[in-house]
This record gives C-alpha cells, structure tokens and sequence, in this order.
C-alpha cells in the first residue's frame, strides 16, 4: 500500500502564497476525515485569477473567476469515469482542486479571517467534490456544508 499522495503545484505568479506542507495537510485531512485510504492520489494548484478564469470559462462556460474548481477523475459513486482507466500501481486518482489565491485573498477579506482560513476551507470544499460530493440542491448543501465545518475544524483553522 503506497502512502497517500498529495501534489501541491503553484502557477507562475502565485509561487510563495502558501506553505505546501501546510497545503498537502490540509488536502490529507480532508481525505482522511471522509475515509477516502491510503491508496488515493491527488493534485493541489494554487493559481492567478486569470488562470482560473480561463478554466472557468473553458470548463464550465462561466467567464469569470471563481475561488475554487475541482476537477475529479471518477463519479459520484467513486467509479471511474468512462475516459480514465484505474492505474496499475492500484492508486485511486482522485483529480485536481485548483484555487485562486487573489480570489481567496479577496474573500477572507470581506469574511474578516485570515487567508490560511479561507483557502483550508476553500481546500476542503474541493477535496470534497472530488470524493463526489455536491451542493446543487438544498438537501446535499446542508450535508456538504456541515462535512466542510468538521474538517475545518479538524485543520485548526475552525472555531474551536
């Protein structure tokens, strides 16, 4: 069984906006937290606004920024999707959560928190959707919101 694998990259201009230790333990306890094993495998992007823009725009046909985007290798069930094939090294590829560093810096700003709790929460609600979750109706928000505010928690970031 290989360890847990978390890759923390940083676009050209957001170089130096976290620790990616502090960034690779957030991602891991999120993932611990929801059971996801040892055997998972993850990408971690910290990105300019323009980046993410241009994501945006090219994924989800939404022409503006936004703080966070995932980008899961399997479906809501954790099957994988049609177009990717299990590794043979046996290690679940869950996919990428990128997020924008000028967003979160913006938002923890106008939430009165610091920026390191603003992008574990935004960290957290990524690794989420990854592992399936979703926030479309009421009903899966209520349940995805409550699972980001024991994570969050579990961070140290999170109201004691």
């Amino acid at each position: 069984m290989k360890p847990m694998e978390i890759n923390v990259m940083f676009d050209e201009g957001a170089e130096g906006s976290f620790d990616a230790d502090w960034l690779s333990d957030t991602a891991r306890r999120a993932l611990e937290a929801e059971g996801a094993g040892e055997d998972v495998e993850m990408g971690l992007v910290i990105a300019t606004d323009e980046r993410v823009h241009e994501l945006n725009r090219t994924y989800r046909g939404k022409d503006s920024t936004t703080d966070v985007l995932s980008f899961p290798l399997s479906g809501p069930a954790g099957d994988e999707c049609p177009s990717f094939t299990v590794a043979p090294d046996g290690i679940r590829h869950l996919g990428e959560v990128i997020l924008s560093y000028p967003q979160a810096m913006r938002q923890a700003a106008e939430r009165g928190h610091s920026i390191k709790r603003e992008a574990a929460i935004l960290i957290i609600h990524g690794v989420l959707h990854l592992l399936g979750y979703d926030h479309i109706v009421d009903a899966e928000a209520a349940v995805m919101e409550s699972k980001e505010a024991a994570i969050l928690k579990l961070t140290g970031e999170g109201p004691g």
